[in-house]
Formats: C-alpha cells, sequence, structure tokens
C-alpha cells in the first residue's frame, strides 16, 4: 500500500450522537424565558421592597444559570462535533454540562433545607398575598418551561421509542435541565399548599416544612444524576449487559477465549469496544466482528488477535 491510496474505505467519523439542534433551540428559549422571568421578579422586588419577590427572582437565577450550562454544552458539543482531538465524539461535553448542573442542583437543595429548618426555630412574618402571588408565577413559569422542554417526547430529545418493558435511553444534559425546572415547579406547588393552608388554618410550620421536603426530593435527584453521569465520565461501563453478549459470541467456538475487554459509551445508547482474544483457530479478525453485526449498539469495534498453540496439538505428558 502506498501514501496515494484511498484510506476512506477503512476510515469511519466518530459522529455517533443524533443530531440534537431541536433539543437546543428548546433549551434556548427556556433560558430566555427562565433569565426574563428573573429580571422581572427582582425589578419588581426592588421597586416593591418585597424581600419575597427578591429572593424567588435570586433563587430563578440559579436554575437560570444550570439551564446556561445545560445550553452551553449543546453548543460546545455541536461546534466541536469534527474535531478530531475528541478521539471518539463530543458527546462527552453534554454529560459534563449535566453533572455541573447537577452539582448546582444539589446545592439549591441544601441551601433549602438549611433556611427551611432555620425558619422552624427562627419564625418570619409571611406576608401571604403578595407570597402567594410570587409561588403562583414561578409555577406559571416553570410549567411553560416544562412544556417547551417536553422531555418525555422521544422526538424532543432524540430517544427511540422502545418496546415496554425496555430501558429507555435518555439524554442526561435535557434531564438535567428539566430536574432544574421540575425542582423549580415542586418547589412552588409546596408553597402555594403550605400558604393557603397557614392563612386559613394558621399552621405556619407547614411552610418550612414544606420547604425541607421539597428540599429533600431536589437532593434526591441531584444525587441520582451525579450518579448517573459520574459513571459514564469515569467510564464505568463494565457492569451492562452487553458485555457478557460480547464474551459470549467471541467464545462460542469453544477454543476462543477473551482474555481482555474494554467498553465504554460514546454516546446515549452507542458503545465502543476493545476486545483481546487468545485462539488456537486460524480464523480471522473480520469472522470475529462479524459476530457482533446484529448489534447496533456497538459502533466502534476493535478486536486483538493473540495466537496459541491448538490443545490438540501440544505435547503432554
Amino acid at each position: 500500500m502506498t501514501n496515494s491510496d484511498n484510506m476512506e474505505m477503512w476510515q469511519h467519523p466518530h459522529l455517533f450522537s443524533l443530531d440534537k439542534k431541536k433539543v437546543e433551540k428548546r433549551t434556548l428559549i427556556v433560558v430566555i424565558v427562565t433569565f426574563a422571568a428573573m429580571v422581572a421578579e427582582i425589578a419588581f422586588g426592588w421597586l416593591s421592597n418585597s424581600m419575597a419577590l427578591l429572593a424567588d427572582g435570586w433563587h430563578m437565577g440559579t436554575h437560570a444559570v444550570a439551564l446556561g450550562i445545560s445550553l452551553l454544552a449543546y453548543v460546545l458539543a455541536r461546534k466541536h462535533a469534527l474535531d478530531k482531538r475528541y478521539t471518539f465524539g463530543t458527546w462527552k461535553i453534554e454529560i459534563l454540562g449535566a453533572y455541573s448542573s447537577a452539582i448546582i442542583l444539589g446545592l439549591v437543595g441544601g441551601v433549602m433545607a438549611v433556611t427551611s429548618v432555620k425558619r422552624f426555630f427562627r419564625p418570619l412574618a409571611i406576608h401571604y398575598d403578595q407570597a402567594l402571588l410570587v409561588a403562583f408565577l414561578g409555577l406559571a413559569v416553570n410549567l411553560l418551561s416544562a412544556a417547551i422542554l417536553d422531555v418525555r417526547a422521544g422526538a424532543a430529545d432524540g430517544h427511540r421509542r422502545e418496546p415496554e418493558g425496555k430501558h429507555r435511553h435518555r439524554d442526561l444534559n435535557l434531564r438535567s435541565a428539566y430536574l432544574h425546572v421540575l425542582a423549580d415547579a415542586l418547589t412552588s406547588v409546596l408553597a402555594i399548599a403550605a400558604l393557603l393552608a397557614a392563612k386559613k388554618f394558621g399552621w405556619n410550620w407547614l411552610d418550612p416544612g414544606a420547604g425541607i421536603v421539597g428540599a429533600a426530593l431536589i437532593v434526591s435527584w441531584s444525587v441520582s444524576l451525579l450518579r448517573e453521569t459520574a459513571g459514564i465520565l469515569l467510564e464505568r461501563e463494565m457492569d451492562s449487559p452487553l458485555v457478557g453478549v460480547v464474551r459470549a459470541r467471541m467464545e462460542q467456538d469453544g477454543d476462543t477465549r477473551v482474555s481482555d475487554m474494554h467498553l465504554w459509551k460514546v454516546a446515549q445508547d452507542k458503545f465502543a469496544c476493545i476486545v483481546s482474544l487468545v485462539t488456537g483457530r486460524n480464523c480471522p479478525i473480520a469472522d470475529y466482528k462479524s459476530r457482533l453485526q446484529d448489534l447496533p449498539e456497538l459502533v466502534h469495534v476493535t478486536i486483538e488477535l493473540n495466537p496459541c498453540e491448538p490443545r490438540n496439538s501440544r505435547g503432554g505428558s
């Protein structure tokens, strides 16, 4: 083979992620809506001397930052999609964005918990009508944002619709954005319920109580998302059922043995795989690769063959 030979037939791009321009556009709209609501609440709170509006405005600002991180991750992943310095594509930029967003979500939950506990011991006078206005405004903004993101729709986040009972692959960056919207909506719902009960029955303890319940749920969502994204960033994928399938396919002839294997995600539902085999068979690598052709999850497979002396030709005592 000379330098002028065409190498394209043995090469392929590392664009394993789906086109997410629609999701990126939806996330941008949600960032704009959230930022606009934040500015309006802070401005109105400042002009009207409303601490409730000011506090909710800055609280919404933390979610605007997290949503901005999700948007930036989509933009960077798309912008650098053809950059060959990213060995297996840019999908993990999205995962890094989701991981960062999960940290912010956990911090928001922690601050909510601490503030709510303090309110149990140092209750403040509640301006019910003003606080209810803020809560309903926040709920309306978040319901609108949730409708825009529509994380459950397959067309919105690039998911394939799987048959019932099968695992559904999720866009974790979109999920992190959705969890921020959901956390804000949950906070508003709990606040509305607690404020109405406190206003009618005088149960002021419900306000900090609802805050603690909401904080616990938000922190649990954060931990779940952190665990899932950290596993991908650290390439902890060898517990995937796909490992057993690949091993069985490689060893199905009874002579070949898998001596080493590495499997890791390169997209939502796509994996790269490196397999080292020890065999006494005179079998080309193409034959081994053909055993994996019906596994669409495997988009990049490298096989290493280590020949050994066949058992029936070994000398023995």
